[in-house]
């Protein structure tokens, strides 16, 4: 072998991905589902927006069904068999979102909502004067 004669490899390299957590965060806007390992390393994610849907659509429950059956399906293909569940956030799509996984035939080992609840928050707006 001559010295330049180098092993080239792909930068990226497909993990498998046994056991991770799957992150559901629905807007109102828009519903985003990203799949971790448990290091929180990011595997595959998908929204609505990302499955075609535009507008008003994006923030729809079947728009959310669909972003989560993107995003599992593309999971199950690295080998993922086990998941945690994270859900955020006060949209429609919460729901759908893991009715959707549940459906899907991958091991839940529990669901958390990690919405972030203030405990004061911030100051209101001023009342208006009209």
């Amino acid at each position: 072998m001559s010295a330049n004669s180098k092993k080239i490899r792909s930068r990226k390299v497909k993990r498998g991905v046994q056991k991770g957590v799957i992150h559901i965060q629905a807007s109102f806007n828009n519903t985003i589902i990203t799949v971790t390992d448990v290091r929180g390393q990011v595997a595959p994610r998908c929204s609505a927006g990302a499955c075609g849907f535009k507008g008003t659509r994006k923030s729809t429950p079947f728009a959310a069904q669909a972003a989560a059956e993107n995003a599992i399906r593309a999971s199950m293909d690295r080998g993922m068999k086990q998941a945690e569940i994270a859900m955020s956030g006060p949209g429609p799509g919460r729901d759908t979102a893991l009715r959707a996984i549940r459906r899907s035939g991958i091991i839940l080992s529990f669901v958390r909502d990690v919405t972030p609840m203030p405990y004061n928050g911030c100051r209101p707006p001023r009342k208006r004067r009209v």
